[in-house]
């Protein structure tokens, strides 16, 4: 049995691996828990400045066995597990792996591989993981770029982990998040999330708390469905492209070649099934020893030379 998949066999990704970044203030965490049935890793103690309407059930993290301990725990009823701050993570990271000594060059593997492994188990459990980061800023040339502030070492590692990466930012008083990767800020948008959204207000001017599901319903939701028609769309393809090849086993001559051609657009096309088509009618018109007429549109035997 071949352990190769097809687009169209491959399980449709029921979980989101996500990262939140930008300046204090911005509401990054509340945003964070906007998604389904959120469970707080707090590893910065900062769970007091959530409004006390959006607070959700929180584990204070001391240590990294704390962390992977709590990933044992009955978990079933919460979908998602949030991680604040993932700085302050990857510090527990580095005391545990290096027993206090600052980290040397061989080290790094083994400290970003437990960041992955912990991605992977939590989402192993079938809950979305969504990581909240501080900002910091890259000088690349004369130009400024904003970055989750992570150590050098573990930022490709983090971000390799991730389904989406997004930056969170205020104009006036509207905060706004992008998952586009631009000139001023770093993102990963893998599933054709709007270039950038705006955050609803979700604490009125006398500081009651209103519905807070912005990450269920403008990310999670969209990108489950952006998969699933990835999916859907891969088997439309393979369905397509079956019929399209058994019909050209079906040809013999040009009568039957240029018939292939007078119904070519009558199947259901899906991305570049067409040219596919014209490919594979082209090669079995050639193993005939036919020939394409441009001015007619028409397959031809090919005449012998008489010389």
């Amino acid at each position: 049995m071949t352990l190769i998949r097809k687009p169209a066999q491959l399980d449709v990704p029921q979980t989101v691996k996500a990262m939140v970044y930008g300046q204090a203030g911005m509401g990054k965490s509340t945003l964070a828990l906007s998604a389904p049935n959120p469970l707080l890793l707090d590893f910065d103690g900062g769970v007091h400045r959530v409004n006390l309407g959006h607070q959700t059930d929180t584990v204070p993290i001391h240590n990294w066995k704390e962390a992977n301990d709590v990933l044992k725990e009955d978990l079933s009823e919460y979908k998602t597990i949030v991680v604040d701050t993932v700085g302050k993570m990857m510090d527990y990271i580095i005391l545990h792996v290096c027993r206090g000594k600052i980290p040397q060059i061989r080290d790094w593997g083994s400290i970003n591989q437990e960041f992955s492994n912990f991605t992977r188990n939590a989402s192993a459990l079938n809950k979305h993981v969504i990581y909240v980061a501080h900002r910091d800023v890259r000088k690349e040339g004369d130009e400024n770029v904003f970055v989750p502030a992570l150590r050098e070492k573990s930022y490709s590692a983090i971000v390799t982990e991730l389904d989406l990466l997004g930056y969170v930012e205020a104009k006036g008083t509207e905060r706004t998040v992008t998952f586009d990767p631009t000139s001023r800020n770093d993102g990963k948008n893998t599933c054709n999330l709007p270039g950038l959204m705006t955050i609803p207000t979700v604490v009125d001017a006398k500081g009651n708390a209103q519905p807070n599901t912005f990450f269920r319903t403008h990310i999670i939701d969209p990108y489950i469905a952006n998969q699933q028609k990835r999916v859907e769309l891969s088997k439309a393809y393979d369905t397509v492209i079956g019929e399209i090849k058994e019909n050209i086993l079906l040809i013999t001559d040009e009568l039957s070649a240029n018939d292939l051609i007078c119904r070519i657009d009558k199947f259901k096309h899906v991305g570049n099934s067409k040219a596919v088509a014209a490919k594979l009618l082209s090669a079995k018109a050639k193993e005939l020893g036919l020939k394409f007429n441009d001015k007619d549109k028409k397959y031809e035997k090919q005449t012998k030379s008489l010389l």
